[in-house]
């Protein structure tokens, strides 16, 4: 398997670019039973879906996505996503963690990995979410990487067979504030080549 090639680092966790190697794994997490409840879907994604949809999202530049790696043994722990709208310079983030990375953190750590490309290095003025009220994990994360609510679907999703309202939260640069792993990435000095 190939070392992934870490292109942002924070302090637990880097973003990387994904690996192709990696997808049964990536399809393992996302038809997690808790990933399909918190995504709000009924059923898993097949196989052959998943398969088929790797090229056609790794061509498309309107939809980044990251491998998310813990980056003191470079374990595959996670993706984020930015589905990019260029006419006015947002996108909506999505993240899905490996059942096995839960609860450590991690999901606050990749979205604000995402956050600070998205505003410093891909120039969008605002990220938004979707996520189901009962999320609230989700919703604690989102609030710690930089998100604010910014709106209410009124039952427009399921939790547990049950009709839930559905939250967005959004992020925008000139709100962004702490710590850029970016501004300090491209601002250290560049070591010289051998």
């Amino acid at each position: 398997m190939n070392s992934p090639h870490v292109l942002l680092s924070g302090s637990r966790l880097g973003l990387a670019l994904p690996r192709r190697e990696l997808l049964p794994e990536y399809h393992r997490w996302e038809n997690d039973p808790r990933t399909i409840l918190g995504y709000g879907n009924q059923f898993p994604q097949s196989w052959e879906v998943r398969d088929a949809g790797w090229e056609r999202q790794r061509s498309n530049h309107h939809y980044p996505q990251f491998e998310v790696v813990r980056l003191d043994d470079l374990t595959a722990v996670g993706m984020t996503t930015l589905d990019v709208n260029q006419y006015v310079r947002t996108a909506e983030f999505t993240v899905v963690l490996a059942p096995e990375a839960r609860g450590q953190g991690f999901a606050a750590e990749a979205t604000r990995l995402t956050l600070d490309w998205a505003f410093h290095l891909g120039a969008l003025r605002m990220v938004w979410l979707k996520v189901l009220e009962p999320n609230r994990a989700g919703i604690a994360a989102y609030e710690q990487a930089g998100f604010r609510a910014a709106g209410r679907l009124r039952r427009a999703g399921y939790w547990l067979g049950a009709p839930c309202d559905e939250l967005i939260m959004d992020a925008v640069a000139e709100e962004f504030e702490g710590e850029s792993w970016v501004t300090t990435a491209v601002e250290s000095p560049v070591p010289p080549s051998a």
